[in-house]
C-alpha cells in the first residue's frame, strides 16, 4: 500500500525549462482514491466504446444484409429497372437491364437516360421527370429501348418519383416489362377466359340436355292434348265433307226439291254447316297451341342467346310447372298465386329453364312425402318482378345453404341428380340481370325466388 509522502513545498512545484520554454509542473501527490476514481471512468469510458462498437457492428451487419436483400431482388427481376437522379442520369440498373442491352452497370451510371431509348422515345423519356412533378405516377406508356444489337425493343413503361425523408425530390424510378411478353401474357388470359366460356356455356347446355330428358314425358302431354284435338276435330271436318259432296252431287244431278230435302235432312247438312265454323277455330286452336309448345321447347333448348323481348311471366310460369308435374313420378297439389297476365321484358328462354330447375328440385325433395304440396307465385316490387317456388319438403340444412348454388353440390343420391341445375340457373339469374335467392319458410319447406327486372338491361322500348 502506498503512503503518500507529507506536502514539501519545495516538491510541490519545478520550473523545467524545455525548448528554450520556462514550464511549471504540478509535482504534488496523488491519492490512492483519486487513481482509483480514475480507473474506474477509464472503465467505464471502454466499456461504452465496446457497446457503440458492437451496435454499430450489429449495424453495420444489418445494413450488408438488407444490401445483399436488394441486390438479389434487383437480380432477380425479369421487368427493366432503371433509377436515376431528378436530372435524368442513371444512378442504377439491374441486372434485367444489363441483359437487354449488353452493357454492365457501371458503364451505365452518370449516362443521360435518353441515350438508352431510340429516338422516338428518348424526348417522351426526358420529358417524364417534368411530367412526374406534383403528378400520379406514368404509367403504362409504350417506348422502344435499344438491346445489345443496337435494335429497338418495345416496352411498356411504369415511371414513379423517388424523394428523400424530407420530401424532396431525388429523382425518378422507372420498370419496364418488354411488350412481346405482355402481349403473350394477354393472348394466354384470354384464351383461358374464352375456355371458360365455352366451359361454362357447355354446362347450361349440359344442363338443358339433363332437363329435356326428365321432361320428355311432359312434354309429350302437353303435346298430346292439342294434337288430340286437332285429330278429332279433322275426323268430323272429314266425314262433314263427304256428306256435303254427296249433297252437291244430287243437286248436280238434278234431283227433285223433295228427294233434296230429305237427303238435306238424312245427311244433317244443316248441322253440319253450323258446326264447320267451330271446328275449324277449335282446330286453328290446337295447330296454335302445339305451334306454341314446339316453340317453347325450341327456345328452351337452344344455345343461341336470344334478343330481349316482351312475354307474359306468368304463362311462362305455368308452363313450365305443366311440363314439370305431367312428367314426374308423384302429383304433387299446386297452389298458384298470379294474376291474369304479368308482362315483362327479357328472354324467355332462360326464365323458363330457371322455373323448371326450381320446379324440378321443388318435386324431387317431396318424392317421399304422403301429400306433397307445390305453391307457385308470381309478383311485381317496384321495379322488379318475381317468381316464388316453395316445396313442402324438409328445407334446406345450414351447411347446404352456404354452398348451394356452386357447381356439383347435390343433396340427391347418387345418380338422380348432375349438381348443375341451381348453379347453372343461378348463372342464368345474373345474365338477366336478376338474382336467384335461396331460404327456407317460417312454416317448413324450401323457398327460391327468382327476381327479375321489368326490363332487361339494355333493351330499347
Amino acid at each position: 500500500m502506498l503512503v503518500s509522502p507529507k506536502p514539501d513545498a519545495k516538491a510541490e512545484r519545478r520550473l523545467i525549462q524545455r525548448a528554450g520554454v520556462a514550464r511549471t509542473l504540478d509535482m504534488t501527490p496523488v491519492s490512492e482514491e483519486a487513481w482509483i476514481e480514475v480507473v474506474q471512468k477509464m472503465d467505464a469510458v471502454y466499456a461504452d466504446l465496446v457497446h457503440h462498437q458492437v451496435a454499430l457492428e450489429r449495424k453495420n451487419a444489418a445494413l450488408e444484409e438488407a444490401q445483399q436483400f436488394i441486390g438479389s431482388v434487383l437480380a432477380a427481376m425479369t421487368d427493366v429497372l432503371i433509377v436515376c437522379d431528378r436530372n435524368g442520369r442513371i444512378e442504377r440498373v439491374n441486372a434485367a437491364l444489363e441483359q437487354l442491352t449488353g452493357r454492365a452497370e457501371a458503364d451505365l451510371i452518370g449516362e443521360p437516360l435518353a441515350t438508352l431509348f431510340a429516338d422516338k422515345s428518348a424526348p417522351l423519356i426526358a420529358r417524364f421527370a417534368d411530367k412526374l412533378s406534383g403528378e400520379a405516377p406514368i404509367a403504362d406508356h409504350e417506348v422502344a429501348l435499344f438491346d445489345g444489337s443496337g435494335n429497338p425493343t418495345p416496352l411498356a413503361m411504369n415511371c414513379s418519383a423517388r424523394y428523400d425523408h424530407k420530401g424532396a425530390l431525388l429523382g425518378f424510378v422507372l420498370i419496364g416489362r418488354p411488350v412481346g411478353e405482355l402481349r403473350r401474357a394477354y393472348e394466354s388470359l384470354n384464351v383461358a377466359h374464352r375456355e371458360l366460356r365455352q366451359a361454362q356455356q357447355q354446362l347450361v347446355v349440359s344442363e338443358k340436355m339433363a332437363a329435356m330428358g326428365r321432361l320428355v314425358a311432359g312434354v309429350a302431354h302437353e303435346l298430346n292434348n292439342p294434337i288430340s284435338f286437332v285429330f278429332g276435330n279433322m275426323h268430323a271436318l272429314k266425314r262433314y265433307g263427304e256428306r256435303l259432296t254427296k249433297y252437291l252431287q244430287a243437286i248436280d244431278r238434278g234431283e227433285s226439291a223433295e228427294k233434296l230435302q230429305a237427303l238435306r235432312a238424312k245427311l244433317k247438312i244443316d248441322r253440319v254447316l253450323a258446326d264447320i265454323a267451330p271446328l275449324v277455330d277449335g282446330t286453328l286452336e290446337g295447330a296454335e297451341r302445339v305451334s306454341e309448345i314446339v316453340q317453347d321447347l325450341r327456345r328452351f333448348s337452344s344455345t343461341q342467346s336470344e334478343a330481349p323481348d316482351a312475354f307474359d311471366l306468368v304463362r311462362v310460369a305455368r308452363t313450365a310447372v305443366s311440363w314439370v308435374v305431367k312428367a314426374a313420378r308423384i302429383k304433387p297439389a299446386i297452389d298458384f298465386h298470379m294474376p291474369e297476365t304479368l308482362e315483362i321484358v327479357g328472354r324467355k328462354g332462360p326464365v323458363h329453364q330457371i322455373i323448371v330447375n326450381l320446379v324440378q328440385n321443388a318435386v324431387d325433395v317431396m318424392a317421399d312425402l304422403e301429400e306433397p304440396r307445390l305453391e307457385v307465385a308470381a309478383l311485381v316490387d317496384g321495379n322488379s318482378a318475381s317468381v316464388v317456388v316453395r316445396d313442402y319438403g324438409p328445407g334446406i340444412t345450414a351447411d347446404a345453404m352456404g354452398r348451394i348454388f356452386e357447381p356439383f353440390f347435390t343433396t340427391k343420391k347418387l345418380g338422380e341428380g348432375t349438381g348443375l341445375g341451381l348453379y347453372v340457373s343461378y348463372g342464368l339469374a345474373e345474365e338477366l340481370g336478376g338474382k336467384l335467392e335461396a331460404g327456407n319458410h317460417p312454416l317448413g319447406g324450401a323457398v327460391f325466388t327468382l327476381r327479375l327486372p321489368l326490363k332487361e338491361k339494355g333493351h330499347e322500348a
